[in-house]
């Protein structure tokens, strides 16, 4: 929590004051009983009560007062809100090492379940993209908020077993940074007649990216890739998934990039660090789980300041009525 006025807080040197007023009646009211000359009659009728309920009122008065001293400051609160207008492109893997098993039940359905997931944890009017890759790279979904349609879209993501073989990441990034630029100019946020690449808002447009191996196929280079996305201004969050030795089914290939290979966690590090995004390394489904639920929390969202200037005063009013309501009970005056 911040402050937007915390020299206001200067109203807090009232509690004190008010304190001392009290204890000052407080002092004045132990000589009332002096009027009694029979101390019997005083002890008969001078009501017997523990002193916290005397003191009760009062410290629902000061509680007020320190309420207001920090209501006159106008309290912040900064927390993590839904962006209009946001956009996050999901990028997976579907080259056949996806079919490996040192992730369980498999890379892919690992890596289908975590997307599901993520569509779970996003806020419902974000757009979301859909693409993914081997040697070649797909569209399988344009960005959209219809969260039902993408689940179907993910359900259908299929290992390529025909065509171009491998892992293009420098070919799946520039393809993503392309669909997020696509999608800030038709939500106005590029300026006419800008460059090809428009500086995003932020937390406006994102890429999610996730791969199992390393690049053997395309025609740009990874760091290409990362370059595009930085320019644009769209960080790029990661994820190498698969353990350091590949395991599950040897699939043969050799250099087309067919079969079992371990991720390549530099290159995607790299990514991150250029994009101004997070590199996540996932050895297990439970690991990508979490990472992806981590990040549905997260991407879409941006931190932003809400007054809680009301909070302050309710809390105040709500002592003060306490106060007024509990005096006559708790504090009877003698006769």
């Amino acid at each position: 929590m911040s402050l937007e006025r915390p020299w206001l807080l200067v109203t807090l040197l009232l509690v004190p004051a008010a304190l001392g007023a009290y204890l000052l009646l407080a002092r004045r009211r132990q000589r009332y009983p002096v009027r009694f000359t029979n101390l019997e009659v005083l002890g008969a009728v001078a009501p017997h009560h523990p002193v916290w309920r005397t003191h009760l009122p009062t410290a629902l008065l000061g509680l007020a007062l320190v309420a207001l001293a920090i209501a006159v400051a106008r309290p912040e609160l900064r927390r993590l809100a839904p962006v209009e207008r946001a956009t996050v492109i999901l990028v997976v893997d579907r080259s056949r090492s996806m079919e490996a098993q040192d992730v369980r039940p498999s890379r892919l359905a690992a890596a289908k379940a975590a997307a599901a997931a993520f569509l779970e944890r996003v806020p419902r009017r974000l757009q979301v993209g859909i693409v993914t890759f081997s040697g070649d790279v797909t569209v399988v979904a344009s960005p959209t908020s219809d969260h039902e349609r993408l689940e179907r879209s993910v359900a259908t993501i299929g290992l390529r077993w025909a065509g171009y073989g491998g892992t293009a990441i420098g070919d799946a990034l520039a393809r993503a940074v392309e669909l997020g630029r696509d999608a800030m100019r038709e939500r106005g946020l590029a300026a006419i007649g800008s460059s090809p690449a428009p500086a995003n808002v932020e937390g406006t447009v994102t890429i999610l990216f996730l791969s199992d191996g390393r690049q053997n196929r395309g025609i740009l280079p990874p760091s290409e890739g990362a370059r595009l996305a930085a320019e644009a201004g769209i960080p790029v969050y990661t994820v190498a998934l698969g353990t350091a030795t590949g395991g599950g089914r040897p699939g043969g290939g050799g250099g087309f990039g067919f079969g079992n290979r371990a991720p390549d966690p530099a290159t995607l590090r790299m990514i991150a660090a250029r994009t101004g995004g997070e590199f996540f390394r996932a050895r297990s489904s439970t690991a990508l789980s979490a990472a992806y639920r981590d990040l549905g929390s997260r991407l879409g969202r941006a931190p932003r300041t809400t007054e809680i200037t009301f909070a302050f005063v309710g809390v105040a009013a709500l002592a003060l009525a306490a106060a007024a309501l509990l005096s006559p009970f708790l504090s009877p005056r003698l006769p």
